[in-house]
């Protein structure tokens, strides 16, 4: 199975991000990428102040991303989005994923909200502009498994058990992780949480500066059961292609059972 990460540098132009992921897209299905996935707000990452309007599910994004897939005949997780929210106040940090077809098969809110109270250093309460989704999601991808998470959900091990749990074998990982956390972590949790739930998982990445305070790391991968990097992206918009073995995937749950090993 041939998939792409697709690396982006969103900022406060809606049609201009949309426009760089569509071409992104375009580049992975001319690869041969079967599945594309795109990184966490794909829509806007700029200043607050400026930030654009969310939509329904099934709004303007939306029907955007389904006519991608379906017009490149490939599988398009859509990163994360602006949804609309349970309050006027606060968003949901929602994935989507199309099927070739251009039917949305997973919507998925992101479950982990960062939260910090450093006196004197930082103050911020990610839950006070986004609500927490509440459910873990596997995708059905023609009978492969794609279990769904954003960003911060990475250092929370428990969700990918239960996703493991559920049959993925594939973990999706889109993000915008900040610069000076990425540099020292983004690549152990990663390649942590193929390692422990033997598991492809696939993390595709904002890069660079997208306002005054916030820089993303970039360095989207995609890292085997074994924990081996199998391809990493330059630090640069662009797309990076890997060609997973599933038949391995099961060799490596064989001969090391440590799913099968667990005493609960």
């Amino acid at each position: 199975m041939r998939i792409a990460v697709c690396q982006l540098n969103s900022r406060e132009d809606r049609d201009a991000n949309l426009a760089t992921a569509r071409r992104l897209l375009q580049h992975a299905a001319d690869q041969g990428a079967e599945l594309a996935m795109l990184p966490e707000y794909v829509d806007y990452l700029g200043p607050a102040a400026g930030e654009s309007k969310p939509e329904p599910m099934d709004g303007e994004l939306g029907q955007f991303f389904a006519h991608a897939a379906r017009s490149l005949g490939i599988w398009v997780h859509a990163g994360s989005f602006h949804e609309i929210g349970p309050e006027p106040e606060r968003t949901y940090n929602t994935s989507l994923v199309f099927d070739p077809q251009g039917e949305r098969r997973a919507v998925y809110r992101k479950i982990h909200m960062y939260d910090v109270e450093i006196p004197g250093r930082v103050s911020y309460h990610e839950s006070r502009q986004v609500a927490p989704g509440t459910e873990t999601v596997v995708a059905d991808l023609g009978g492969v498994g794609l279990g769904l998470s954003i960003c911060y959900d990475l250092r929370f091990p428990e969700l990918y058990r239960r996703l493991a749990d559920a049959d993925a074998k594939l973990l999706a990982v889109p993000s915008a992780f900040m610069s000076h956390t990425g540099r020292d972590h983004w690549e152990v949790l990663l390649r942590a949480r193929a390692i422990e739930n033997q598991c492809y998982v696939l993390a595709a990445a904002q890069i660079g500066d997208h306002e005054p305070k916030r820089t993303c790391y970039g360095r989207s991968m995609v890292v085997d059961p074994w924990g081996t990097v199998l391809a990493q992206a330059p630090d640069t918009v662009g797309v990076t292609v890997a060609d997973l073995d599933l038949d391995r995937l099961a060799t490596i749950r064989a001969e090391l059972p440590s799913l099968a090993n667990r005493r609960l």
